[in-house]
């Protein structure tokens, strides 16, 4: 049987248990050759009647969801794939209710897999070695509130935010970049909007001597000049001065809080970076004419980065922060994966 190209076929492939299984293994053991998460020795032999290998090396037994995302979970690889299909390929995202009903779990079941599979569309690029931009590159860069509309709350609550946070007292920050050229976003939730944390941002991820176009807020208003071609935009005047505008960045911000409002409703700010990162790999993997992605191509790329990605729910919940909960020891890798 071919590989699924549409949610249907997905469902119908993904439906047979040793399908499931090989297609997962081939994107995990890209080349082919099994090894241990724990002691990443190839030496091992298949348990067929039980779908696990046994290591040579560290003489442990270890699944394909061993050192995975997938780790722990009584839920089988139909239900997983058919919930990370839906999460990358529906625009505006999908809710822990919709994959309830969808896949027969409960809605707690569901809103855990859910952020186990925005742990694996993480972009382990930003803030790294490997920058946008270069001499010939325009970037956007501009930043964005998340969090209730003043008007809908009570009188009360408005006062006390206006008096001890201001406008935006109650929003959280979220701040991005948009490679004109490589029609690629990186975004990220920061602590607040003052030069230094802004700044920063951009010089981890921006190549020096590219051109970047921000607002006129007064965290670009100096410094950015010295490194980059730098250009503002007064958005009480104009949103478009020639080539000198932030709008790609703007739709970004529309796309995530299209889903935010419309498919999530509310969010926690201590878990807003996971639906970032989520609404990030859709923009960046998004069809084009240059990169004319489908679903099937989609989904491939994301399934190659469940590996080596583990969330737990006491870490979810930061409940391993309690000094209630104490560690036992138990299922423990003594090197990870």
């Amino acid at each position: 049987m071919k590989p699924p190209k549409t949610l249907q076929q997905a469902i119908i492939y993904f439906s047979d248990p040793d399908r499931a299984f090989e297609y997962a293994k081939a994107l995990r053991f890209q080349d082919g050759k099994v090894f241990c998460p724990r002691c990443s020795s190839e030496s091992n032999y298949f348990i067929k009647t039980r779908k696990l290998w046994l290591c040579r090396g560290c003489n442990k037994q270890f699944t394909l969801k061993v050192g995975t995302i997938f780790e722990d979970s009584p839920l089988g690889l139909d239900k997983w794939m058919a919930a990370f299909w839906m999460l990358i390929n529906c625009k505006n995202g999908v809710s822990s209710m919709e994959i309830h009903r969808a896949l027969g779990i409960t809605q707690k079941s569901a809103w855990f897999m859910l952020q186990r599979l925005r742990t694996a569309l993480h972009n382990r690029s930003f803030g790294s070695t490997t920058k946008l931009g270069g001499p010939d590159s325009e970037l956007e860069a501009d930043e964005t509130f998340v969090g209730g509309i003043s008007k809908n709350m009570h009188k009360s609550r408005r006062a006390r935010i206006a008096k001890f946070g201001g406008m935006h007292g109650n929003k959280t920050i979220v701040h991005g970049i948009l490679d004109r050229n490589l029609r690629q976003v990186r975004a990220t939730v920061v602590p607040d909007v003052t030069r230094e944390t802004l700044q920063n941002v951009i010089l981890k991820n921006v190549k020096y001597g590219s051109k970047l176009y921000t607002d006129d807020a007064v965290a670009y208003d100096s410094g950015l000049g010295s490194r980059f071609v730098h250009d503002f935009v007064n958005k009480t005047q104009s949103y478009v001065r020639g080539r000198v505008h932030v709008n790609g960045m703007e739709n970004f911000w529309a796309l995530l809080k299209r889903g935010l409002k419309g498919t999530y409703v509310a969010v926690e700010p201590f878990h807003l970076f996971r639906y970032v990162d989520e609404q990030v790999f859709r923009y960046n993997n998004r069809a084009t004419k240059d990169n004319p992605l489908n679903d099937s191509d989609r989904f491939a790329l994301a399934m190659h980065q469940v590996s080596g990605r583990r969330l737990t729910y006491s870490e979810l919940t930061g409940k391993d922060q309690s000094p209630r909960l104490q560690a036992t020891g138990t299922r423990e890798a003594e090197v990870p994966f």
